[in-house]
C-alpha cells in the first residue's frame, strides 16, 4: 500500500489536513544539523572573535523564536500552543563547526516535527549570518529528524 500524501487533496490541490477529530496527546520532536566551517574560522568564534556579539546564544534564541513562527512559514503548518522549546548548539571541533539540536512539545492534534526542524534550520542560518563577514564558505548540512513521539503514527527513532 502506497504512504498517502496528506496535503493533497483528491484532484491533486495542496490543502491543510483537518486534524479537528484526532484527540489531544502530548507529542514531542528532537532534529538537528551542522554548521561546517574551515578551522581557523572555528578558532575566531571560539575565541569570541565575531564582531556581531554572542554567536551561540543569538543563534539558539533565534531557533526559540522560528519554531513559535513556524505556521507563518511553513503555509500548510498549523498554529501550535508549544509547551517547551529547546535549542542547544555547541562547538564541534571534529566538523569543525557547531552542532545543534532542538527539542520541541506540545499537547496537541498535530506533531511539532516541523517546529523543531525549523528551529534547527533557522539558529543553523543565524550561525551563517554573525560568521558570513569571516567566511562565506560555511555549509549548513544534515537537518534531519532525529526522533519524534506521538500521535497516530506513534513513536519515531531515526538515530
Amino acid at each position: 500500500m502506497q504512504p498517502e500524501l496528506t496535503h493533497l487533496d483528491p484532484e491533486g490541490k495542496a490543502h491543510m489536513v483537518d486534524v479537528g477529530d484526532k484527540s489531544i496527546t502530548e507529542r514531542w520532536a528532537v532534529a538537528r544539523g551542522e554548521v561546517l566551517m574551515r578551522l581557523e574560522t572555528f578558532e575566531a568564534i571560539r575565541n569570541g572573535i565575531t564582531k556581531k556579539g554572542d554567536l551561540l546564544n543569538v543563534a539558539r534564541i533565534a531557533g526559540i523564536l522560528a519554531a513559535k513562527k513556524t505556521a507563518e512559514l511553513i503555509p500548510l503548518c498549523h498554529p501550535l500552543y508549544l509547551d517547551l522549546i529547546e535549542v542547544e548548539l555547541w562547538m564541534d571541533e571534529t566538523l569543525p563547526g557547531v552542532q545543534i539540536q532542538a527539542k520541541v512539545r506540545t499537547h496537541g492534534k498535530t506533531g511539532v516535527e516541523m517546529e523543531a526542524l525549523t528551529a534547527v534550520s533557522v539558529a543553523a542560518l543565524t550561525v551563517y549570518d554573525m560568521v558570513k563577514a569571516v567566511e562565506k564558505t560555511m555549509r549548513i548540512q544534515n537537518i534531519r529528524l532525529v526522533e519524534k513521539h506521538g500521535g497516530r503514527s506513534g513513536d519515531v527513532i531515526n538515530e
